[in-house]
């Protein structure tokens, strides 16, 4: 049985973090590389995260590139059909979402899961087959006010 391990590493594409990557990444089944779709440079770095894990990795990854913040729809940089290309281009997945608002962050979970090995028949599960689990707190007011003072909201 492979071992999945999970690693989460936001370097947020920052060069001093570059030699780290071997070490984050040395057993890891897949790698998940975000940009900002209202930065145009955080799109360009991409490029250099992808070269690195395949380095590191050779085939042997699955590699998410993944469009986030499109919530912040006039300050876009980066279109769709941009972020599919150089998927396209580097052979990776792609997926844009919005993690502030909650936008196809399931699907790119679901994504990834049904590209495992061993996981194909995932991609043709039945949508209402599939398992939500929502952690919200019955107390929501107590954790909003207790998120808004600074406190955990946990």
């Amino acid at each position: 049985m492979q071992n999945f391990g999970y690693v989460y590493r936001d370097t947020a594409g920052q060069e001093r973090f570059r030699s780290l990557i071997p070490s984050y990444i040395r057993d890891s089944s897949v790698a998940v590389i975000v940009f900002d779709v209202a930065s145009r440079q955080s799109f360009m770095n991409t490029a250099k995260w992808i070269e690195e894990v395949r380095t590191e990795r050779g085939s042997d990854v699955i590699i998410v590139l993944v469009g986030n913040k499109t919530d912040l729809v006039d300050k876009r940089q980066v279109s769709i059909e941009e972020g599919e290309a150089k998927a396209r281009d580097f052979n990776v997945m792609f997926i844009e979402t919005s993690a502030k608002a909650g936008f196809n962050i399931k699907p790119l979970f679901r994504k990834i899961a049904s590209a495992l090995p061993g996981m194909e028949t995932l991609s043709s599960t039945k949508q209402e087959d599939m398992v939500d689990v929502n952690l919200k707190s019955s107390n929501a007011s107590g954790s909003q006010q207790q998120a808004q003072s600074g406190g955990c909201a946990c």
